[in-house]
């Protein structure tokens, strides 16, 4: 078992990356990105020294003395291999207890029918939260949009389109819609689509300097597409590329010419890239099946394009320290108590 931080994660970030588990979350680039959490790496080895396991693990004080751990869609390894994730997980809870943490919290990258693995995470303790719950307070969402595009040229995967997503996409470009892809150069722009999207839609916005962080983080391996009609800025999205996959992280869209369907072509383009770029999956990130959810929308946006979601094992939590487990649940539930009241 060996630790790396992010100055020595390069052995680390190549596993991640060429790993059909691999996440960009899974990345040090991703502790760059959250630079308030300190990043740790850990890795198992096989006997001949090559990596056969790794997870990523941020690590931040959420009360004072008391700290949250947490493995974004981690670990990184064969999942049906018991003992790489006995030890990769062993050794991540050793470190939370040494490091002051009340909990580990992990959501891996698999599905809730993967009986096998939650069956081991709840064998080494690991609690999930109540089958059933409505509850949609989690770090990352439990049902992903996860379109197959592995071997498939654009005409395949166009056809597997709702019609109308086919429709607005082709629409768009008829009406002359047009795409221009971005460096960091476009964040402040892109953060001035995300305030027109989040005072529209009514979720907060990070700052531009997070967006540059992100690629910065990524370098070329990160895109922001927009969407012109005439000289005019409509929508754009931000992307990330890592191994066999691309993610759709961010989108926003400007409230004029609407009915140009700009946000399709975007993501049809971004699709593209995906093919081009021969990647297994373009990852739509989450939706919200729930249509009293106030963000539906975006499911069924995302539907449109990949019709049927992945449902994810959800977060589960291994608690290291009970008394600061209650403590920081209580603080967490009176700030959302206080929230509620305000609005």
């Amino acid at each position: 078992m060996e630790t790396v931080k992010i100055a020595e994660a390069k052995e680390f970030d190549e596993f991640v990356y060429g790993h059909p588990k691999g996440h960009m979350m899974q990345t040090s680039a991703w502790g760059k990105v959250k630079k308030e959490w300190d990043w740790t790496g850990f890795i198992v080895r096989d006997d001949e020294g090559k990596i056969k396991g790794a997870c990523a693990v941020l690590i931040r004080e959420i009360i004072p003395s008391l700290k949250m751990m947490y493995a974004p869609r981690g670990p990184v390894c064969d999942l049906d291999d018991e003992e790489t994730v006995k030890a990769l997980l062993t050794a991540v809870a050793e470190y939370g207890k040494k490091n002051k943490a009340y909990t580990f919290k992990i959501d891996t990258d698999t599905l809730a029918t993967n009986e096998k693995y939650i069956n081991l995470l709840k064998g080494l303790g690991f609690k999930f939260k109540e089958e059933g719950s409505s509850d949609f307070d989690t770090v990352q969402a439990h049902c992903i949009f996860r379109l197959d595009v592995g071997g498939k040229t654009e005409d395949e995967v166009m056809a597997g389109f709702h019609s109308k997503t086919r429709y607005n996409t082709r629409l768009a470009e008829r009406k002359g819609i047009r795409i221009e892809i971005k460096g960091k150069e476009a964040c402040e722009d892109f953060h001035s689509l995300m305030l027109l999207t989040g005072a529209r839609d009514g979720f907060a916005i990070r700052g531009t300097e997070y967006f540059e962080r992100i690629m910065d983080a990524f370098g070329d391996d990160a895109r922001i597409y927009f969407a012109y009609y005439e000289d005019e800025l409509l929508a754009g999205a931000l992307n990330v590329h890592v191994g066999d996959k691309i993610w759709y992280v961010y989108g926003a869209s400007s409230n004029s010419h609407r009915n140009l369907m700009p946000t399709y072509l975007v993501q049809w383009s971004m699709i593209k890239w995906a093919i081009e770029e021969g990647c297994n999956w373009y990852d739509f990130r989450g939706g919200y099946p729930d249509e009293n959810n106030p963000l539906h929308g975006i499911y069924k946006f995302k539907a449109g394009f990949c019709p049927n979601y992945m449902d994810f094992m959800g977060e589960a939590d291994l608690i290291l320290n009970k008394t600061g487990y209650k403590l920081v649940n209580t603080a967490i539930k009176a700030r959302k108590t206080l929230r509620k009241i305000k609005k």
